[in-house]
């Protein structure tokens, strides 16, 4: 059974590109999502076997999505994306618990990567 997924970006084509890069190697995405709020809604609800998170988006940003979701599950498997310039940010997401991070612009074989470490396929 391909693992399920959710992708949460505020940008369309980044959510495009992941959704399509995750596809293609046989995982499933559930949901896309295009801030922090809804998130976390989507990830109580559906309990994906991975979520990945923007940092910065609207509403709530990746960082309050991420604390949310480790506390109503601590055994969430989260992998941030961010842009080179959010190194800070990106250093608390792993502190508080991400499981691994991509980098805008991202290469293919860094998603899944990221991906496979964070569910333990490698």
């Amino acid at each position: 059974m391909a693992k399920r997924i959710i992708v949460t970006d505020d940008a369309p084509i980044i959510r495009l590109m992941l959704r399509d890069i995750l596809t293609y190697n046989g995982y499933e995405v559930i949901k896309e999502c295009n801030n922090g709020q809804e998130a976390v809604e989507a990830f109580t609800e559906l309990k994906p076997d991975l979520m990945t998170l923007d940092i910065v988006m609207p509403e709530k940003d990746g960082i309050q999505a991420l604390e949310e979701i480790l506390t109503d599950d601590d055994s969430a498997k989260i992998v941030m994306v961010t842009a080179v310039d959010q190194r800070e940010a990106l250093m608390k997401a792993i502190r508080i618990g991400a499981t691994d991070y991509i980098v805008k612009p991202f290469e293919n074989d860094r998603v899944l990567s990221a991906v496979r470490k964070a569910l333990c396929e490698d």
